[in-house]
């Protein structure tokens, strides 16, 4: 058992008394027992008390209403006993034994006592309730009588404010027929919540005075080591006591009468009588409070510590999730801990699959981190952001927008250390905010840059500083080049609607990744629908002619004519290349039944 639960009540008197005489001693600043003089956490328990003392106690009978006359045999010293009768009157204070005498400052010169009407008949139960308005670790439940005591007595606990009962002790000269228990059964590690019925304390003598005492862990083999026993500790948690008195001792009358046939009313009748009743233990606060306090409403709560919250410190604050809670214990005091986000969030939760992973270390994942950030404790960049090396990572600032070229780059995602962003063919920069070396800026958002061509002697290539002026020329846009008609669909080789998905650069050439919706007219080898390749020549993409933007759809109708080496489409100046129309499907397919009935061979 630990040295806690054997403080005796001596030492809280001697306490008491040392504060008394020296008054000045409140005054001094007190350290904090929860914590060491270096800060560190340190077990710490509310001070050991009678819990009941001053409580409201629940009795199921008072004498007094109407006024009653009862008589006790009170035994003399060296002389016979004698029988000696008194009234009980609820409505004269001098007379009156109510409830609130089982909890009163009791004294030698104030003996108070509780006392149940006189009851003539068969035994009768007699209940006290105690409710203590919140949840104790309690080590004694004892009742000092001012009447016989009962032969036959129970003791009951609750631990949700009196919904459940469970048996706590039984007292009887008889276990088996009161109780359905046997005489002091032995308690083994597999039974420590079992409540045992014992014949001690059931005598009759003394007549007055006499004490009941139930120790909550005597006798229970976990009790050497409590703070490692769970069920120990919460056999000894409670809300309330109630005790039943079952069964009274009968005393006889003096010189062995038969008080029966007296035609005193008292006479062969029985009460019961208590004059303390108390309840030994601590505030429950699982070894994170050095005290209890009453809350605003009135409600007694602990003074948590250890970054624990709850009326019994049984949980940790907000934020504190990074290990789960613990009861402190003379070993390990299991603060709770904040998780680490690194001041980028304000929640986080607890997981017990990281927590072992960790060693038992750290379990906390951080909640909605900001300033950018992301990851279990915010300590890297999102998406979209990179970490700025000059500040710290617990700065607001740490992370900086990718800032990608919203042409040059090939995605807005950046390296999360470096900051770079990827960059289309022949863009270069740290933002792909520049042509690279040997290539040209283009008026083409899907090929910003162009390779600068060589120019060769022996082959007709456009320069590479012509004008805009020249790209005019060199298209030659023809009048109504957006409109489509059977004179064009006859005249080309293929006609398909794609969906342009992708885009890369091959040599001087650029290579489109296009998806066949449909097609109208393939001459030559049969297009299929799905994945395909359409080539453009980089110099015909630069001048725009055709114009073609990424994930848009196309009605493309070309010739088949050209490198056998690229397999797919071709499209070049002369291709009709125009963003997809859905009223032309109709269209199409107009032109389709018209090629079949030879429409085409007379265009």
């Amino acid at each position: 058992m630990s040295r806690a639960w054997r403080l005796p009540l001596s030492v809280c008197l001697l306490a008491a008394v040392a504060q008394a005489l020296n008054p000045f001693a409140v005054q001094q600043s007190q350290p904090d027992p929860c914590y060491e003089e270096n800060g560190t956490a340190r077990r710490c328990i509310p001070e050991f008390i009678n819990a009941a003392f001053g409580k409201e106690v629940q009795v199921s009978s008072t004498c007094g209403r109407p006024a009653s006359r009862s008589c006790s045999i009170t035994e003399r010293e060296e002389r016979p006993a004698v029988r000696s009768c008194q009234v009980c009157d609820a409505s004269e204070p001098r007379r009156a034994h109510p409830a609130s005498y089982l909890t009163d400052l009791n004294s030698a010169h104030n003996l108070t006592c509780w006392q149940s009407e006189n009851f003539h008949h068969s035994p009768q139960n007699v209940t006290l309730t105690l409710s203590l308005g919140k949840k104790f670790e309690i080590t004694y439940v004892s009742l000092q009588f001012c009447s016989p005591r009962p032969e036959s007595l129970a003791i009951y606990k609750s631990m949700d404010y009196g919904r459940n009962w469970t048996p706590y002790q039984f007292y009887s000269s008889q276990c088996r027929k009161m109780y359905n228990r046997p005489n002091k059964a032995a308690i083994t590690k597999q039974n420590e919540q079992e409540a045992l019925c014992t014949d001690g304390h059931t005598d009759l003598y003394p007549l007055s005075g006499g004490l009941i005492a139930f120790s909550t862990l005597d006798g229970r083999p976990s009790g050497k080591d409590f703070d490692n026993s769970p069920v120990l500790q919460d056999w000894v948690t409670v809300t309330d006591i109630r005790v039943v008195f079952s069964r009274p001792h009968f005393p006889r009358e003096p010189g062995g009468g038969g008080g029966g046939k007296d035609e005193d009313p008292a006479a062969g009748s029985y009460f019961y009588a208590v004059g303390e009743f108390q309840v030994g233990g601590r505030c429950k606060c699982n070894g994170h409070a050095a005290r209890c306090m009453k809350e605003k409403e009135g409600k007694l709560v602990c003074d948590c510590k250890h970054n624990t919250e709850g009326p019994e410190c049984d949980r940790c604050k907000p934020f504190h999730y990074d290990r789960p809670w613990q009861r402190a214990s003379n070993r390990e005091t299991n603060e709770c801990l904040a998780c680490n986000c690194n001041l980028h969030a304000r929640r986080c939760r607890f997981n017990m699959e990281l927590y072992k992973l960790s060693g038992r270390k750290s379990g906390g994942v951080c909640l909605n981190c900001r300033h950018n950030t992301a990851g279990r404790h915010c300590h890297y960049c999102k998406e979209g952001f990179y970490r700025d090396l000059t500040k710290t990572i617990t700065h607001r600032k740490a992370c900086k927008a990718c800032d990608c070229h919203p042409v040059g780059a090939a995605g807005k995602t950046c390296n999360q250390t470096t900051g770079q962003c990827p960059c289309k063919d022949g863009v270069t920069g740290i933002t792909c905010n520049r042509c690279a070396k040997g290539y040209q800026q283009s008026r083409s958002p899907v090929a910003p840059c162009i390779k600068i061509p060589v120019i060769s002697s022996t082959e007709a290539v456009v320069s590479s500083t012509e004008e805009p002026a020249d790209c005019e020329s060199y298209c030659k846009p023809v009048k109504g080049n957006l409109k489509i008609n059977m004179k064009k669909y006859c005249k080309k080789d293929y006609a398909v609607q794609v969906n342009v998905l992708d885009m890369e650069t091959v040599g001087d050439w650029a290579k489109f990744s296009v998806n066949v919706v449909t097609v109208y007219k393939s001459r030559g080898d049969p297009i299929k629908r799905g994945d395909h390749f359409l080539w453009i020549h980089m110099k015909d993409l630069a001048c725009k002619c055709p114009k073609i933007q990424m994930s848009k759809r196309f009605l493309v109708m070309g010739s088949t004519e050209g490198p056998s080496e690229r397999a797919g489409l071709l499209a070049d100046k002369n291709s009709v290349v125009i963003q997809w129309r859905d009223i032309w499907t109709r269209r199409l397919r107009k032109y389709q039944r018209k090629e079949k009935k030879g429409k085409c061979d007379t265009a």
